[in-house]
């Protein structure tokens, strides 16, 4: 650790009020703010510190032969920039359209509203939080929080307007798993990685993960919500009733074809999953089932489905079908550009070395292996926005610490540092991170209710989830 990586800390927390203040305050263009952004925290480590060059990894690039060392520049910054938000486009682009083109057809349909009606009368008005919450942890389990978010949302809405509660009361308990799962439990990336860099099982981390991961969102969620409810004044977005405004030739699909279409996908990326624990790895049905197990070919197939199963079948031409999928992804176009920047931003503060310098600085501070890691991967989710990014970086550099300074440290304690990783990786949503405007736009919240609500929750989850896990490391 020297000054350098103080200086670099600084930059990385001043470049993120600098996006703050832009959109918060000046009210400019959230692509802008973030652009901007980048250039400050780029222009700071060129000009300022002269940090080294790195490569498409993050690793620092070696000196050459000369021994002259490579330093990063200006139109390195932009280059950052671009292959950041082009990574970060390419990773969620067809996901995020598929999975609202699918959410489409089911409110289009009035399927949202036949499942809503059946939930209501299973498990009754008055625990209806429990049955979002219920729905949140199975789709969430196998989906990103993205596609959870855009195929439940639908469903909430209309449990919003049938039970005529709070909007977001019912909302922040699906938020709150939704996350929870990506966060913490297999097979999302971050912690299958985080699991792999500290050599543990996927099922010790799936215990863990459910052990801790279900009191956090309860408290992040229903307990946040009753708080939260009567000091944000949130208005749910129009969702028309499809009993009585279908036209003629109209039907509603039936409760147990909505609910296959809407599981499609979690169905096909559960069986990808099951046939990588049970098969050979060249094994063809393994193949097979991993190719139809990818979340953009298991959505891909779920909107084909459901132009039939939500559109055709119920009496809706195929003009119309094409309708309801064009309008989906317009109204989502803002969004996806945003993500994209928020991806480049980060690419920005990771090449400048802000991550590197957020480790070592963590290290110096001695602390407990748990407390260690949730620190490096709440730092790093704050400064680039990227659950994926912090958990795995943290666990990479866990591993090392953990190597020297805890060697002999048991499963079970390890598999809680990765639990504890995860929610770090979830703290202080804001906004470089792309779920804090799918979010915001998938609720039409502005970013201040945004910033009130998501962020909130985010940040309970990260810090409940670190106390829970705490708990448990001191106790077994």
């Amino acid at each position: 650790m020297n000054g350098a990586d103080w200086k670099l800390i600084a930059l990385a927390l001043a470049s993120i009020g600098v996006l703050v203040l832009l959109v918060t305050r000046a009210r400019i263009n959230a692509f802008i703010a973030l652009a901007v952004a980048s250039l400050v925290v780029g222009t700071g480590a060129v000009l300022w510190l002269g940090v080294p060059a790195r490569d498409a990894t993050g690793a620092v690039i070696k000196a050459a032969a000369n021994g002259a060392t490579p330093h990063y520049t200006m139109p390195g910054v932009m280059k950052s920039f671009a292959e950041g938000l082009g990574g970060a486009l390419g990773g969620v682009t067809a996901m995020i359209a598929l999975g609202t083109m699918l959410g489409k057809l089911l409110a289009e349909s009035g399927g949202a509203e036949v499942l809503a009606l059946r939930f209501i009368a299973f498990f009754g008005a008055k625990r209806i939080q429990l049955c979002i919450m219920a729905l949140a942890l199975t789709i969430g389990l196998t989906t990103w929080f993205a596609v959870g978010l855009v195929l439940l949302a639908p469903i909430v809405l209309t449990l919003t307007y049938q039970t005529r509660q709070p909007f977001l009361r019912l909302f922040l308990p699906l938020l709150s798993c939704l996350s929870v799962m990506h966060g913490v439990m297999p097979p999302h990336p971050g912690p299958s990685l985080a699991a792999g860099n500290l050599d543990l099982s996927m099922g010790l981390v799936l215990a863990w993960g459910f052990l801790i991961g279900i009191p956090t969102a309860a408290v992040a969620g229903p307990l946040y919500a009753r708080f939260i409810v009567g000091r944000v004044q949130a208005d749910p977005p129009p969702a028309p009733d499809k009993r009585t405004s279908l036209g003629a030739g109209h039907t509603l699909p039936g409760f147990g074809i909505t609910l296959f279409s809407i599981l499609l996908p979690v169905l096909l990326m559960l069986a990808a999953t099951a046939g990588e624990l049970l098969l050979p790895a060249n094994d063809r049905l393994r193949v097979f089932l991993s190719f139809v197990g990818n979340p953009t070919i298991a959505l891909l197939l779920a909107v084909l489905l459901g132009g039939w199963t939500l559109g055709l079948r119920c009496g809706y031409n195929a003009s119309q079908v094409l309708k309801f999928t064009e309008t989906a992804v317009a109204s989502i176009g803002m969004a996806i550009i945003v993500i994209g920047a928020g991806g480049g931003f980060a690419r920005v503060l990771r090449d400048a070395g802000v991550a590197d310098s957020i480790g070592r600085v963590s290290i110096a501070l001695g602390l407990s292996p748990l407390l260690f890691g949730w620190i490096i991967s709440a730092f790093i989710r704050v400064a680039t926005g990227s659950a994926t990014v912090a958990i795995t970086t943290a666990s990479l550099l866990l591993k090392d610490y953990l190597a020297v300074h805890a060697p002999g440290l048991d499963d079970n304690h390890r598999a809680l540092i990765v639990i504890a990783i995860g929610c770090g990786s979830l703290f202080l949503s804001h906004l470089n991170d792309a779920g804090f405007w799918m979010v915001k736009e998938c609720l039409g919240l502005s970013v201040g209710q945004t910033l009130r609500t998501w962020t909130v929750c985010e940040t309970i989850v990260g810090i409940a989830g670190m106390l829970f896990s705490l708990v448990a490391y001191s106790l077994i």
